[in-house]
């Protein structure tokens, strides 16, 4: 009985494999110069298209503040430019949590976090697990880091329907991502563990007591990773971060704009 379940499970996960290795394949390829079409709504959550036509919405990597999106990747995956797309430690403890049902901590790097997005359903799951680490190792070998990043910071959630970095920039501060300032960048990532949480300070008009505590870690980080100096983190925690409210005429024009 034991043989036959243990052989049944080996040729689940070998199926899976397979299956799965073949589809991500194939959509990792149309991700090379393809875009990813992101729509939103309460009831269905979000859905991820792969699209050959470029969003109006799309942020080119290239064209952002080199410390904006280096304060996301400080503070969601410091060591993304150094793995092959899998933190085997954390993965390690996240698999135990998972086994004893316990509540699994955000343990992904930034090439698993895309994977999952783009290649799973979501549910919490061994399953899950295997197709989003097939998917990461088939992302990382297929694609440039910088590309990864590009397509993370385009589909991520900001907040609740808030899906890309440059829905992001208009929502929180009425301007374009390419606009964003340092400690603007490290707002968003601060936002990211828990977006919908997170976003009090900007109903508020204000940071919360703990906004400005992570927003000033994020910026210590990024000078100990030396995109900043020590005189820079220290003038921009003293620096207030305006937040700009749109109108009902922005978001109607904003609307149809992106139909």
């Amino acid at each position: 009985m034991m043989k036959k379940l243990v052989l049944s499970l080996f040729i689940l996960s070998s199926l899976t494999v397979v299956t799965v290795g073949t589809f991500s394949v194939l959509k990792v390829e149309q991700l090379r110069k393809g875009y990813v079409q992101t729509s939103f709504s309460k009831e269905e959550g979000v859905d991820y298209r792969l699209s050959t036509k470029k969003p109006k919405s799309w942020a080119k990597l290239s064209k952002l503040d080199e410390t904006v999106y280096s304060a996301i990747v400080i503070s969601e995956d410091w060591a993304f430019f150094e793995h092959g797309g899998i933190d085997f430690n954390q993965l390690q403890i996240a698999l135990i949590e998972m086994y004893e049902g316990k509540r699994v901590r955000g343990a992904s790097t930034i090439s698993q976090q895309l994977a999952k997005n783009l290649f799973t359903d979501g549910d919490r799951s061994y399953l899950r697990k295997i197709k989003e680490l097939i998917a990461t190792v088939i992302l990382e070998r297929a694609l440039s880091k910088e590309r990864i990043l590009e397509l993370y910071l385009n589909v991520i959630e900001y907040g609740e329907g808030i899906y890309g970095i440059e829905a992001a920039a208009k929502h929180y501060f009425k301007k374009s991502a390419s606009e964003l300032n340092t400690k603007e960048g490290a707002f968003l990532a601060m936002l990211l563990p828990n977006p919908k949480r997170y976003s009090q300070s900007f109903r508020e008009r204000k940071l919360t007591e703990y906004a400005e505590e992570t927003i000033n870690k994020i910026l210590d980080k990024m000078a100990v990773a030396k995109y900043i100096s020590k005189e820079e983190a220290l003038f921009l925690k003293s620096q207030p971060l305006s937040f700009e409210k749109k109108n009902i005429i922005d978001d109607v024009f904003e609307y149809f704009n992106s139909i």
